[in-house]
């Protein structure tokens, strides 16, 4: 198998699929982009399975235990395919922990049987599996293995997730899944039927302002974590907190009206943030 073929093909699966910001930019490395691309082919490919298409509940838990399959054999030096190969020597040169990535297929199962969360308590710990594995093993690509940096990892990981659901709220809602928290709504009085006929009504506002400032907090905690960063690293995590705070910014200027708007990072956004994240 030819590994460096293997990674220019994460890096071009990579560059085809739509993310808030370029996952493989020219912040990283040259030396690491092939690695941050098979760990997000890794995960895209899991998160797809989970996630896209037509299949049904039982199909997706089956191709996800397959694909669990496929990775404990491929950390045996049992790879398939160019991909594999490449995964492997990822995990083997940068020696990466592996219970990462059993923890995202995890989030990726949840996600097939999980519609509902009954507390925040239970949303943070979905994002416990779902990402912040991304960002811990991204800090061990560049050596850093601090458990400080870790928790202030975690912390950007979260606010991270936590926007992506408030940016997909409708998305998500018409695959059947809600991630405000059940006691909540129940608090805000804001009920399904909200979600189905689209109103932007005063409790769902509360909701998601409520929400938004708590995912903001996560955010100004997870700024802790520059301070044990350095190089283009530290622009890259910066340039990708401000990327988040300008998603939920951009939902307070919609008038928190999460269901018949979905904010989006343009590429002027993406200049200016990174201008932003270098000069300030």
């Amino acid at each position: 198998m030819n590994l460096k073929f293997a990674y220019a093909e994460a890096v071009k699966f990579t560059r085809s699929h739509y993310e808030n910001f370029p996952v493989v930019s020219f912040l990283i490395p040259k030396e690491l982009r092939k690695h941050v691309a098979i760990i997000y082919w890794f995960a895209r490919t899991a998160d797809d399975f989970s996630d896209e298409g037509t299949l049904t509940p039982e199909e997706r838990m089956q191709k996800l235990n397959e694909f669990e399959i496929r990775l404990s054999e491929l950390l045996k030096g049992n790879y398939s395919n160019n991909l594999e190969f490449a995964l492997y020597s990822t995990i083997i040169e940068k020696n990466l922990s592996q219970m990462h990535f059993y923890n995202l297929l995890k989030a990726f199962k949840q996600d097939v049987i999980k519609k509902r969360y009954n507390n925040f308590k239970e949303l943070l710990n979905y994002c416990n599996n779902s990402a912040n594995p991304v960002g811990r093993l991204i800090l061990e690509l560049y050596g850093i293995r601090d458990d400080e940096a870790m928790k202030y990892s975690d912390a950007v990981c979260t606010a991270l997730q936590l926007t992506n659901f408030w940016q997909d709220t409708l998305p998500d809602y018409q695959k059947g899944r809600i991630y405000f928290a059940l006691s909540d709504m129940e608090k805000f009085g804001v009920n399904e039927n909200i979600f189905e006929l689209k109103k932007n009504n005063f409790n769902l506002k509360e909701l998601v302002k409520y929400n938004i400032d708590s995912t903001e907090k996560l955010f100004e905690d997870g700024k802790n974590l520059l301070a044990f960063l350095r190089g283009r690293l530290k622009f890259e995590i910066k340039w990708t907190i401000l990327g988040g705070k300008k998603i939920l910014d951009k939902i307070r200027r919609n008038d928190y009206d999460v269901l018949n708007y979905r904010p989006l990072i343009t590429k002027k956004d993406i200049f200016i943030l990174l201008t932003k994240s270098i000069f300030y």
